[in-house]
């Protein structure tokens, strides 16, 4: 089998030659004999090209810097995947005003419905390397929003109207330029036998970006009538994304965030409300063009298995032992098969904290207890610029052992 015939079969829960091992890479330093050069400098931390809409990366990262890490991981025996993220737009006809108070970043969006106001606090704080950086700009969709958030850009049912201008198709230009990269990538997987996934759908992380996670939670149990309306909403643009995914072609998974759909932030009660329907309908979408679907969730997962389960999808994105606090012989027995897993060991906890003898333990029992049974061991959520490489590779010359290759 080559990588993508691997992790395609893991996902089908069939059987594969070994179980795959895939690891995330999120500002992560590998090794110096792994490493390239370009421009003249050494590439030290490596990336993914699915991070080019959602956050500032503090150096540069393009397509071609992914198939080098590709080619890299796949030269140790282990798999890994081409993640591909799709642009989007604003109307043409919002205007865009930008000012900064002090530390705060502000920025109004003049809408045909009305203006939209944001603003978030620019922290300054000095940032290790390889990690991402606070944008200089503010940008609607960002994870260091949340906490530094003063006024989200939904507040109220009057701003939906207005958020739908900046939810729009992009711009004929960036179709285009997707559409080249994705020829690109559609040879490179071809010739190098790599799996491809698309991160098309935002799902309640947008829902909570757009209105910050307090807010959001509250209006999930006051104002239940304005909050399905926004969710509702997210999902247009996550189908409309997804769909020019899926037009274009080139992918083998379609995958939905959902860091943020947790027991951490949600009921299960809430998740079956606002989350499970559109889901469910959004893998539908995706299935009957014969594509499999992965959703993301690293908390809360044995209360939420239920719904997990009967929304279809194929996989799902992270199992964590340790900060989910997971039995997973447990997980296993009441999964029972209904959809494949990736996880098995923190990438902060484990990798990064651990001694050698705790991380042999953490593999070897994750690979004990799911084995080739729809599984792919995955660090969660990524391999991050503080994981050290002596500890990765602990991993792999113990998961090399315990899968007899």
């Amino acid at each position: 089998m080559n990588s993508k015939e691997r992790m395609l079969t893991a996902i089908s829960r069939g059987e594969v030659d070994h179980t795959p091992l895939y690891c995330w890479c999120f500002g992560f330093s590998p090794a110096g004999n792994l490493r390239w050069e370009k421009n003249g400098k050494e590439v030290k931390h490596w990336y993914t090209m699915r991070l080019e809409h959602l956050h500032r990366l503090p150096e540069t990262w393009d397509i071609s810097d992914d198939f080098k890490r590709v080619k890299a991981l796949l030269s140790l025996g282990i798999d890994d995947v081409l993640d591909v993220s799709i642009p989007w737009g604003i109307h043409p006809e919002v205007k865009i005003k930008e000012w900064r108070e002090e530390n705060v970043l502000c920025r109004i969006y003049d809408t045909p419905e009305g203006e939209i106001l944001q603003k978030v606090k620019k922290t300054e704080e000095e940032i290790p390397p390889g990690w991402v950086i606070q944008p200089d700009k503010l940008k609607l969709l960002e994870d260091f929003n949340l906490p530094r958030g003063i006024k989200f850009p939904v507040s109220t049912k009057e701003d939906l109207p207005k958020l739908k201008y900046l939810l729009k198709r992009p711009a004929e230009s960036e179709i285009q330029k997707y559409k080249e990269r994705m020829s690109m990538i559609k040879k490179f997987s071809s010739e190098n036998g790599v799996f491809v996934q698309g991160w098309s759908a935002f799902g309640m992380d947008a829902a909570v970006w757009l209105t910050g996670v307090e807010n959001a939670v509250i209006a999930a149990m006051t104002e239940p009538e304005f909050f399905q309306e926004l969710v509702d909403t997210v999902y247009d643009f996550d189908l409309m994304r997804t769909e020019m995914m899926l037009d274009v072609g080139g992918v083998d998974m379609i995958v939905q965030r959902g860091w943020y759909s947790s027991t951490d932030f949600w009921s299960p009660e809430l998740f079956k409300r606002y989350v499970l329907p559109n889901l469910k309908k959004l893998v539908q979408v995706v299935h009957e063009k014969g594509l499999k679907f992965g959703y993301v969730m690293t908390t809360g997962v044995m209360d939420m298995l239920e719904y997990l389960a009967e929304s279809g999808i194929d996989l799902l994105y992270f199992v964590d032992p340790e900060q989910d606090k997971l039995d997973l012989k447990v997980f296993k027995e009441r999964l029972n098969g209904r959809f494949a897993v990736a996880g098995g060991i923190n990438s902060s906890i484990s990798l990064t904290s651990g001694k050698r003898e705790e991380i042999v333990s953490r593999v070897k029992t994750a690979m004990e207890i799911f084995g080739r049974d729809g599984f792919i061991l995955s660090p969660v959520d990524a391999l991050f610029p503080d994981t050290p490489w002596e500890n990765v590779n602990v991993m792999i010359d113990t998961w090399r052992e315990t899968n007899g290759s």
